[in-house]
């Protein structure tokens, strides 16, 4: 399951995309430090677009926590979507990319083989999330998932829920079912590149 995601791109590029789609975005605790992160962890903070109770096609950009302690403090950074309204507190989570992770092909490699997934049509997305209040961190968010689509399948049985642009402003809007915005998207959307181990560097040919 999703423990590990991207996140290069820069933040007026995200404002300039969310405008053009006609999302109007507020920043109510002002710009969000949103550093170029190659890998954003469990318990790291983010930047989301979280749903503005009772404004329809507005989002707020904060950073928050990623995970919230469940019971015996296990974080809650993954949360099945299956047969969940999501009535409110939902949240964009943007990313330019996700991680699985999947056994070594090599046998004598310890660490797992690391496969970072990108989006064809749009150089960022957002990830399916929601978001709530803890007594004991303040507000935090975590990851929606579901089983895997056609993409993931072979690298895991579950997956997060990437959404492709013209999903966002219905994630944002309570009053879209959730089963209408969660869903597969086409096989060949997302595409796969093993990160770790790094592919071998192709030897140089040398002509005479």
């Amino acid at each position: 399951m999703c423990n590990d995601y991207r996140l290069e791109v820069d933040i007026a590029s995200i404002i300039e995309d969310f405008d053009d789609l006609k999302i109007k975005i507020k920043m109510p605790e002002g710009t969000p430090n949103v550093a170029a992160r190659e890998d954003i962890k469990i318990t790291d903070m983010a930047p989301i677009v979280r749903s503005a109770e009772g404004e329809r096609g507005v989002g707020e950009l904060v950073n928050r926590r990623w995970s919230w302690p469940g019971p015996g403090g296990k974080p809650v950074y993954n949360y099945r979507s299956e047969g969940r309204a999501f009535s409110s507190h939902r949240a964009l989570v943007l990313c330019d990319g996700f991680y699985e992770f999947t056994a070594p092909e090599e046998p004598k490699q310890k660490r797992l083989d690391k496969w970072l997934f990108t989006m064809n049509d749009h150089r960022w997305f957002c990830m399916a999330g929601i978001w709530r209040a803890h007594p004991e961190i303040g507000e935090a968010f975590t990851l929606l998932t579901m089983d895997a689509g056609p993409d993931v399948a072979p690298y895991h049985h579950r997956q997060i829920i990437p959404l492709p642009c013209d999903r966002w402003a219905a994630w944002l809007d309570p009053e879209v079912p959730a089963e209408e915005v969660l869903t597969w998207l086409p096989e060949g959307s997302l595409p796969a590149t093993r990160v770790f181990p790094p592919p071998p560097a192709q030897a140089s040919l040398a002509f005479s």
